[in-house]
């Protein structure tokens, strides 16, 4: 391994904008409650005694969360468990999730197709850029490590995508992140069954009716109060 410690020009790769862009799954995770799915480290055909799930059923109910079934990565990390309600999409055809454990520690997990560049910490980042710098920037086995003064994260390319696993360097250290960006691997069929939506639950949804937008006009909210304000 070569440590190498970057200068503030560096860009801390995925660190704000895949933790910006898994805020709202994170909130979801913590905000309504955690409903961590059943372990799935024992799932797969050597840990699970029940028949193998339906290929066209778990697409269909991948399809319905707009996600696609081979972007659908797991990991584990002792303590934490997946929270059902973090699943989600990520840009047009990504993967996004969140570990929790009890103490509040949040581990996320990313899956996008982005450019080698959004792997590897060492280019240097985009005029104007305005992102936390790097403190370290690493070669970690296959992965690769980079910590800002708050953040962390292990990145590593799967074919054109990109496999991250990261947290705030309070909540998380750099052992069990490790740990984490290790274990993780692509969910096969015993897994899907276990992290996507059941069949049925994202389907009918409508958007929320708002009782504040006019019937007719620009759609601009109604402000108008009665008299006691």
């Amino acid at each position: 391994m070569t440590s190498r410690c970057r200068s503030p020009r560096l860009r801390p790769l995925l660190l704000t904008a895949t933790l910006t862009t898994t805020l709202a799954l994170a909130l979801a995770a913590t905000g309504c409650g955690t409903e961590p799915v059943p372990d799935t480290r024992a799932a797969g055909p050597s840990g699970s005694a029940g028949p193998a799930p339906d290929r066209a059923e778990l697409e269909a109910r991948a399809s319905a969360a707009q996600l696609v079934a081979e972007h659908v990565w797991v990991t584990e990390a002792a303590g934490y468990a997946l929270a059902r309600q973090s699943v989600g999409v990520l840009g047009d055809d990504g993967f996004g999730s969140v570990y929790t454990e009890p103490e509040g520690g949040q581990i996320k997990l990313s899956v996008e197709r982005l450019p080698h560049a959004d792997a590897d910490c060492t280019d240097d980042p985009a005029p104007g850029s305005e992102q936390e710098p790097l403190v370290t920037c690493e070669r970690d086995g296959e992965q690769w490590y980079r910590a800002t003064k708050s953040g962390h994260a292990y990145a590593r390319e799967q074919g054109d995508l990109v496999v991250t696993l990261s947290g705030t360097r309070q909540e998380v250290d750099r052992a069990t992140l490790r740990s984490a960006a290790l274990a993780a691997h692509r969910a096969d069929d015993y897994e899907l069954d276990q992290v996507l939506p059941p069949a049925g639950e994202t389907a009918g949804r409508q958007p929320v009716e708002r009782g504040d937008l006019p019937p007719v006009g620009d759609g601009a909210p109604n402000n108008d109060v009665g008299a006691s304000g």
